[in-house]
C-alpha cells in the first residue's frame, strides 16, 4: 500500500495538468542549505526616501499625492506598455515573436509605509479589494485587454523592492502561460460535468478536512493536494464566479477576512513578516462568460523549516520535476493550529 505520509509518490495538478514528486522521507535528513537573512519589518509609519509613501516623488518627476487610503498609479517602469507595436515576426516555425500591449498598474494598500495585508486590519483590507475590483472593472474594459492579473510579491527574498505596502496589477493583450494552462483544464472539466472543477475540489476538501487551514461562509483557504512550495495555499470561494467583480458586497468583506485570516497565520508560523508572492487567477476579460472558471487566489511562500530556510527550485526542480519534503497534509495542520491573532498583537 502506497504510505502518503511515508513513501516518495507524485501528485496530479488538475488545474495546470502537471504534476509535482512528494519525498515525506526527506523530513528526516539534516538540512546545511544556505540560511537567508530574518526579514525585519519597516519602522517608520512614513519614510521620506520612500516613492510610494504620500507626497514623496517618484521617477520621472511625478509625485504622489497625499493620499489617505489606497493609491493607483500607472507603473513608472512599466514591463508592458500601451502603445507597443502589436506586429508579429516569424522567421520560421522556430522563430517567432509577437508584439504584447498592456498597462502596468501600482496599488499602495495604505499610506501608513509599516503596515502589511497582515497588518492593515479588516475595514482598510475591505477599501483594497474594492480597488482589485474597480481596477479589474476599468483594465478590464480597455480595447485590446484579454487579461488583469492581480498579485502581491511580499519580501525581499520575493523580488518586493521596497516594504512599503503594495501590489501590482498587469493588464494584458494575450493569457499569460498559467491562466492559459488553467483555462484549457477547467473548459475540458466543465464540459464533461456540467460543474467547475474547483467547485468539485472544494467539496472533497471539505469533506476530508485534512487540508483546510481557515475558512468563513463564503471562502475557504487550504493547502492544495498538488501543492509545490512548502506552505503554498489556494483561496476559494465556496460560489463558483469568473472573476473578482462578480463579488457581492458581503463576499468582498468576506474575502478581506479570508485573507487577513490567512497572512496572518504565515506571519504566526515563523513569527516575522513572512514573504510570498501571492496573485488571483480570474476568468479573461474576452466578453464571455466563462461558466467554467472558478475564481481563486494563490499563496507562493518560500521559507521552509525557520524564518531564515528559504525553498528553493534547483537542479531536478528545474530541469524535471517540482519536488516538496513536507506533505500538504502536514503544512495545513501546522497553519491551522496557529491562532488567528497576529503574533505582535498578544499580550
Amino acid at each position: 500500500m502506497l504510505d502518503l505520509t511515508e513513501h516518495p509518490h507524485r501528485r496530479f495538478n488538475p488545474l495546470t495538468g502537471e504534476w509535482v514528486l512528494v519525498s515525506p522521507h526527506r523530513t528526516k535528513r539534516p538540512w546545511q542549505g544556505q540560511v537567508e537573512k530574518t526579514a525585519r519589518p519597516a519602522s517608520l509609519a512614513y519614510d521620506p526616501q520612500c516613492y510610494l509613501c504620500p507626497g514623496n516623488p517618484r521617477a520621472g518627476g511625478h509625485r504622489n499625492p497625499e493620499y489617505t487610503e489606497t493609491f493607483v498609479f500607472d507603473n513608472d517602469f512599466a514591463a508592458l506598455l500601451p502603445s507597443s507595436s502589436r506586429e508579429s515576426v516569424e522567421e520560421s516555425p522556430l522563430l517567432r515573436a509577437e508584439g504584447e500591449t498592456g498597462t502596468c498598474r501600482v496599488v499602495c494598500f495604505s499610506p501608513r509605509h509599516d503596515l502589511t495585508l497582515a497588518r492593515l486590519g479588516q475595514s482598510a483590507l475591505e477599501r483594497v479589494v474594492a480597488t482589485w475590483v474597480e481596477q479589474t472593472l476599468e483594465l478590464g474594459t480597455q480595447p485590446g485587454i484579454r487579461y488583469v492579473q492581480i498579485f502581491e510579491n511580499r519580501g525581499e527574498m520575493m523580488g518586493a523592492s521596497n516594504p512599503h505596502p503594495h501590489g501590482q496589477i498587469w493588464a494584458s493583450s494575450n493569457l499569460p502561460n498559467e491562466t492559459a494552462k488553467e483555462l484549457a483544464t477547467q473548459t475540458e472539466w466543465f464540459r464533461s460535468h456540467g460543474r467547475t472543477m474547483l467547485s468539485d475540489y472544494l467539496a472533497l476538501e471539505l469533506e476530508r478536512e485534512v487540508r483546510i487551514v481557515c475558512r468563513n461562509e463564503h471562502f475557504v483557504t487550504l493547502v492544495p493536494f498538488w501543492a509545490v512550495w512548502p506552505f503554498e495555499t489556494m483561496v476559494l470561494p465556496r460560489r463558483a464566479m469568473a472573476r473578482m467583480p462578480d463579488l457581492t458586497s458581503e463576499e468582498r468583506a468576506a474575502l478581506s477576512d479570508i485573507l487577513l485570516q490567512t497572512v496572518t497565520r504565515y506571519d504566526n508560523l515563523f513569527e516575522v513578516p513572512f514573504p510570498y508572492s501571492m496573485g488571483f487567477h480570474q476568468a479573461p476579460v474576452d466578453g464571455e462568460s466563462h461558466p467554467e472558471w472558478h475564481f481563486h487566489a494563490h499563496f507562493y511562500p518560500p521559507l521552509l523549516r525557520s524564518a531564515t530556510v528559504r525553498k528553493f527550485m534547483v537542479g531536478y526542480e528545474l530541469l524535471g520535476t517540482p519536488q516538496r519534503d513536507i506533505t500538504a497534509e502536514a503544512a495545513a495542520a501546522r497553519l491551522r493550529e496557529l491562532p488567528a491573532v497576529h503574533y505582535l498583537d498578544r499580550e
